[in-house]
């Protein structure tokens, strides 16, 4: 079975198997179809870093309850595209680690995003790094700058609904390129930023590492509140969210990410068509 992967080309021997990536050795799982890199948090930002500063521009997902439901139930083309075209996959949503786990025997690495922002930024990334952010307010981005010592940020932040603007899709495409980073966090939200992502890695010319990384750096910065570590590991982090703003989160864990549950059922009873078998996942 094979799978593609960027640039690169990934091989997996069977279902439920390990798909290797025969250019840098990663790993990967098949979980409901997605290739899935076997790298924790702390794994992921290692091999982000280790990234040259001026390599060809790729690009980071991290798969959650809400993207695997826009991407089996809703059939969203344009995400779709953006999965086949990233360089990594890192499993984020608990909710689905704990499913491939308990239906298919898959035990997936967790490498959440708001984690690896904050590893990058604590662990890796150096003073004199340049950082393109598309996406967060001028209070983050002058925040950021200030915690974490960085002296060349280029930000940009697109209007709302910008991505059904072509116009303006094409200004982001254009500020990344025109801005050489060595990491370029995408934080428009989801899946607005896969979409901005696969644009700029399609146009070329871009170097760096993009991150499709959500609310991580208002997290890392402290302008918005992270649910304790016992909650983030029992995947309730979604109930945190939703208990402290009802109003904004209620869409994102009732209609965007339980559909998850259905799906993952359906698989369980016809595990092939989902590229799994069940219970026979490899540890």
């Amino acid at each position: 079975m094979a799978e593609a992967s960027g640039d690169k080309a990934v091989v997996a021997s069977g279902p439920n198997d390990v798909a290797r990536d025969l250019t840098d050795g990663v790993a990967q799982a098949i979980f409901l179809g997605i290739p899935v890199a076997r790298l924790d948090a702390v794994q992921a930002a290692a091999r982000i870093a280790a990234r040259p500063a001026d390599a060809p521009f790729a690009y980071v997902v991290t798969p959650n309850a809400a993207h695997l439901n826009r991407l089996i139930r809703i059939r969203d083309t344009r995400l779709r595209a953006a999965y086949e075209g990233a360089w990594l996959r890192l499993m984020d949503g608990q909710l689905p680690r704990a499913l491939a786990r308990l239906l298919f025997g898959l035990d997936l690495p967790h490498a959440a995003g708001s984690d690896v922002t904050d590893l990058l930024l604590r662990r890796h990334i150096r003073p004199q790094d340049r950082v393109t952010v598309i996406g967060g307010s001028g209070e983050m981005v002058a925040k950021l700058k200030e915690m974490f010592c960085l002296l060349d940020v280029a930000h940009l932040n697109p209007s709302m609904g910008f991505i059904a603007r072509p116009s303006e899709v094409a200004a982001c495409v254009d500020f990344v390129i025109a801005h050489p980073a060595r990491y370029v966090f995408f934080v428009v939200g989801a899946p607005q930023s896969e979409y901005l992502a696969h644009e700029v890695a399609m146009r070329g010319g871009a170097t760096g590492c993009g991150l499709c990384v959500g609310s991580s750096l208002s997290f890392s910065t402290g302008m918005v509140p992270r649910a304790p570590k016992l909650l983030r590991d029992l995947g309730l982090e979604g109930v945190y969210r939703l208990a402290l703003n009802p109003r904004a989160h209620a869409r994102r864990v009732f209609v965007d990410s339980l559909p998850i549950l259905w799906i993952a059922l359906v698989a369980r009873l016809n595990p092939s068509a989902y590229g799994l078998v069940a219970g026979k996942g490899r540890r």
